[in-house]
């Protein structure tokens, strides 16, 4: 299915329903549909046609939205830039995917390269246009708001170039298919109903598949999408309940950035009836501590990556419901680490390094398959074929799965250390570390050691002054196994995460990755 046609659906069905609220203005399904169709027919006279790039550079706004469509109408191929990148990465990124024009918010303008401004069609999307560049809404009042473009391209055609975090190397554009879209859509949400309103608060950012995703379900859904430029604690708050929002999506650091926020117990949250959480590892006493202060909510755990076109597993709402007998809920507690199970629309298995599927209870490599897995990597064949074996995605993420299906995670392959023989899984430490009353955040890095080979450095955020290094290891003795236990200890004010809230180990290991001298 073409996903433009999520827009031509929804608007026919609900196009007097808002589907997008966004800095106090609110847009209509007609009204996006006619946006969509002036931009598409702008981007066309500007030279815009099947197989080209249209790139965004922008925090969320309803204009991100309505590029997706615009560019899908053309048969175009959509390239969402992280707003985040510097001069180096952006002219990456703008080298690799070559695009026709680039939309841009004028604060961006000074990042992009000369060769671009001067050669490339530039859009801004707010501000006065300068030199060559147009104006965004110019643009769209100075063309037709009649559907003159009628898209062809079918399910396997590429629609949306996602960079890959870059968090190591030169970024990779990830290819996603229609089908990467409309398979995992039309599999897990209702198409427009007259009859159900909903409204979807999203702060995740649509350069991040979880952001598009939750941006085209909303639309194919006839969901009202609230939109926020960036996360903030107080706006959030705010937006829940003056839109009464149903519906969002958030990361673990942004969900206890809400508990902690001064005036959470002053609004009005009883709208919430679902909210999902992925794309970094949620610790366990902050989804316990969720549970209870978001009565009423229904919490799923989604786990995915760009080159999975996001979820391939998810912890259902059931799983969050923490009541039964003693046992019953050591169960729950244990699963609420896990990342669920697979989705019906995908396989998933755990390899060995020959690719073969381990037993139950051991390590290995997580690898998935469906319909909606990415085409490959744009113009990168040996990195395409290193992570596409046999029709398999291999993730990178390592994991086991238990006896009742649920899946773990270990770490990345990349992050695994390798101690005297032996592996370290640093998502176990760092688990422990984060159970420590005086620890508010960790992270684990292997250091090299003349030894060993590698040693466990956990660097921590306390938010107590009477924390030692001592006091750490020691409280891993009785909880680890002696060779996971930290060795040296270094304390940070907090730790480098991206916008998703992973936390940035390059960033650690290039910091704090110089030797250690062992403890027993």
């Amino acid at each position: 299915m073409n996903t433009s046609e999520f827009l031509t659906i929804a608007g026919a069905i609900v196009p007097e329903r808002a589907a997008v609220v966004f800095d106090g203005q609110t847009i209509t399904f007609a009204d996006l549909a006619e946006r969509v169709n002036r931009l598409a027919n702008g981007l066309s006279r500007l030279g815009v046609g099947q197989g080209d790039r249209v790139a965004t550079m922008q925090v969320n706004t309803n204009q991100c939205i309505e590029t997706y469509f615009a560019a899908a109408q053309l048969d175009a191929i959509y390239v969402p830039i992280n707003f985040r990148a510097k001069t180096e990465e952006l002219a990456q990124m703008l080298k690799i995917s070559e695009p026709t024009c680039l939309l841009l918010g004028e604060r961006y303008l000074p990042l992009v390269p000369e060769s671009m401004q001067s050669s490339g069609e530039i859009i801004i999307l707010d501000g006065d246009p300068v030199s060559s560049s147009t104006n965004y809404e110019t643009l769209l009042t100075e063309s037709s708001p009649d559907q003159l473009h009628f898209p062809e391209a079918g399910d396997e055609d590429t629609t949306v170039i996602m960079f890959t975090a870059g968090t190591t190397g030169v970024p990779k554009g990830v290819m996603l298919t229609h089908a990467s879209f409309s398979s995992y859509l039309l599999a897990t949400v209702e198409p427009a109903d007259p009859d159900i309103e909903e409204s979807n608060l999203i702060t995740v950012p649509f350069y991040h598949i979880a952001g598009l995703q939750a941006a085209l379900a909303a639309v194919y859904g006839g969901r009202t999408l609230v939109v926020m430029r960036q996360f903030d604690a107080g706006e959030w708050l705010h937006l829940v309940q003056e839109n009464q929002a149903n519906r969002a999506m958030l990361v673990p650091t942004m969900l206890k950035h809400l508990m902690e926020h001064p005036k959470f117990e002053d609004y009005d949250l009883s709208s919430l009836g679902v909210i999902t959480y992925g794309a970094a590892p949620m610790p366990l006493e902050v989804i316990r501590e969720a549970i209870g202060k978001f009565p009423g909510v229904r919490f799923i755990n989604a786990f995915g990556q760009t080159e999975t076109a996001s979820t391939i597993t998810m912890l259902p709402p059931d799983d969050h419901v923490l009541n039964g007998s003693q046992t019953e809920i050591e169960t729950k507690l244990k699963r609420l680490t896990s990342i669920g199970k697979p989705l019906e629309d995908v396989e998933v298995d755990i390899v060995d390094e020959e690719g073969q599927s381990v037993a139950v209870g051991e390590n290995g490599e997580i690898v998935a398959r469906g319909s909606r897995m990415m085409a490959g990597y744009w113009h990168e064949e040996s990195a395409t074929q290193e992570t596409m074996r046999s029709g398999w995605i291999y993730t990178g993420d390592l994991g086991y799965q238990d006896e009742d299906g649920y899946i773990y995670l270990s770490g990345r392959a990349k992050d695994f250390i390798k101690r005297g023989g032996e592996m370290v899984s640093p998502e176990e430490v760092e688990q422990v570390l984060r159970s420590h009353p005086l620890l508010d955040d960790a992270a684990v890095i292997g250091v090299p050691d003349v030894e060993w080979g590698e040693e466990v450095r956990a660097v921590v955020v306390s938010n107590a002054e009477n924390t030692n290094e001592e006091l750490i290891i020691e409280f891993c003795r009785d909880r680890l196994a002696g060779f996971k236990r930290p060795r040296s200890v270094i304390f940070v004010r907090e730790l480098p995460r991206n916008v998703m809230g992973k936390v940035l180990k390059r960033d650690l290991r290039e910091e704090f990755g110089y030797p250690v001298e062992n403890r027993e």
